[in-house]
């Protein structure tokens, strides 16, 4: 699905990352964890082409392409959804850009909304819901895109624990039901091992790949798993080291 190769950025003499390549496979799900500040928001503004890239290849579907800014859905840490338009109104965005049937696309996003459990709160504004209500719009949004590869920046960071609890089974329904190719930030290592089939743990900069760790096992898993709290210590470890350099 998505291959990056030899991927460099540097910002002065700072070297964010250089000769970094990944390998996405289709309908797999990739989490990068790694220390803050080690290059991993930046590499995703060079993937979106928000950010120009010094050197490296991006390949999409065996395609070279110069960036996946319209080949890619991206939902960031923050909903941003905007606050004068209706729940409803801001799922449609997409499908208004894209000039698409408007009959279509509110049937569509209506389907969503009840699928995410956001049914009846259509005319809602953002103000006057919950943040974890926000982020199901913000991934009904993400889904009336229609594409294949989605990006994911933290998208459950600003939210408690119990809520991030409840989402997290959301983010694998992008995979599952909706069979889209995911590649997720975050820097919990638990929610990482619970959804991700690949973990790449990252250094600090220049960022590279410490290892990469295939949890296997039915999702979504338990983290009671003694076999998960043994990977969480390794991973704890290897970032911990990072941080002592």
């Amino acid at each position: 699905m998505l291959t990056v190769s030899n991927l460099s950025k540097h910002f002065g003499d700072l070297a964010v990352f250089e000769n970094f390549s990944l390998h996405l496979a289709p309908n797999g799900f990739t989490a990068l964890v790694g220390p803050s500040g080690c290059g991993k928001s930046t590499l995703f503004n060079v993937l979106t082409g928000v950010v120009a890239k010094d050197s490296g290849s991006v390949s999409l579907q065996g395609r070279e392409v110069p960036h996946l800014g319209t080949t890619s859905a991206y939902m960031h840490q923050k909903d941003l959804l905007l606050p004068w338009f209706t729940l409803m109104d801001n799922a449609l965005l997409p499908s208004k850009i894209a000039g698409e049937n408007p009959a279509q696309s509110i049937l569509k996003a209506r389907a969503l909304f009840k699928r995410l459990g956001l049914e009846g709160f259509e005319d809602y504004r953002p103000g006057e819901i919950s943040g974890g209500m926000r982020q199901r719009c913000a991934l009904v949004r993400t889904l009336m895109f229609e594409r294949e590869l989605v990006l994911l920046d933290e998208p459950l960071s600003a939210l408690d624990a119990i809520t991030r609890a409840s989402l997290q089974s959301l983010l694998l329904l992008l995979q599952v039901e909706f069979k889209k190719t995911i590649l997720m930030i975050t820097h919990d290592i638990e929610e990482a091992l619970m959804l991700a089939d690949e973990i790449l743990v990252l250094s600090g900069r220049p960022m590279r790949v410490l290892d990469q760790i295939c949890p296997g096992g039915t999702k979504p898993r338990r983290f009671d798993d003694p076999r998960l709290i043994e990977i969480k210590l390794y991973v704890l470890n290897l970032l911990q080291g990072e941080l002592v350099q």
